[in-house]
């Protein structure tokens, strides 16, 4: 409790500057966090979507019902779910156009499924951005703030005699909180990043893989005669 209580009293005397400093890891933490939390529920929703929607694809069901299902008004699809449906939408409007190729109707197909499979890659990126700088500049920004506190510090010595240990410490202490801070935003958020980053390319992995399958299956019925 005392530790808790000398850290408060510490961030409460440091300098304007450090204090400023201070405010804005707080913030870039908590940001951080949130967007950590949010961001591990929406990839581990994508990836549980994803397994779903496979095992219905491949069980053997017709894809126009598997659409119909899709395209319900109360259910909400994403993922690889999104590349289906903006798939086979392109792929039956197409094919209801008179005197079009069977080629042309998958080629212009895969242009739309790669859009969407871009669009999907796009929002499981969204944010990431932000924990890579937080990640990256914190503890910079915590340094900043440790050493303005420092020059503080020692410049406050040059208005006295005689310098002792007891009168820079608290000065000192109150500059390497904001280092601690730095380092408790940053370590955080470069392990959600990597983390993050290596599960969005699987799953990236996984809707390209399936984007492939899908359009041979498609390419098949294309030509089919």
């Amino acid at each position: 409790m005392s530790s808790e209580l000398s850290i408060i009293t510490l961030i409460q005397e440091a300098s304007l500057v450090v204090q400023i400093v201070m405010a804005i890891l707080l913030m870039a933490s908590v940001v951080s966090w949130t967007f950590i939390f949010s961001k591990y529920q929406e990839i581990k929703r994508a990836q549980r979507t994803s397994e779903e929607f496979e095992e219905r694809f491949w069980s053997g069901i017709d894809l126009a019902d598997l659409y119909r299902q899709l395209t319900r008004d109360d259910y909400e699809t994403e993922g690889m779910e999104s590349i289906f449906l903006s798939g086979f939408k392109e792929f039956a409007r197409l094919r209801q156009q008179p005197n079009m190729a069977p080629d042309a109707v998958v080629e212009g197909t895969q242009r739309v499924m790669r859009v969407a499979l871009n669009r999907e890659l796009e929002r499981l990126d969204e944010r990431l951005p932000f924990l890579a700088t937080v990640g990256s500049t914190s503890p910079y920004v915590g340094l900043f703030g440790t050493v303005w506190g420092i020059m503080n510090s020692f410049r406050s010595l040059g208005t006295v005699k005689q310098a002792t240990l007891a009168m820079v410490a608290p000065g000192i202490s109150e500059a390497l909180v904001a280092t601690a801070m730095g380092l408790f935003a940053a370590i955080p958020a470069v392990m959600a990043y990597n983390r993050y980053s290596t599960e969005i390319g699987r799953l990236a992995s996984r809707y390209e893989t399936f984007t492939e399958e899908f359009l041979s299956l498609l390419h098949r019925q294309a030509h089919a005669k």
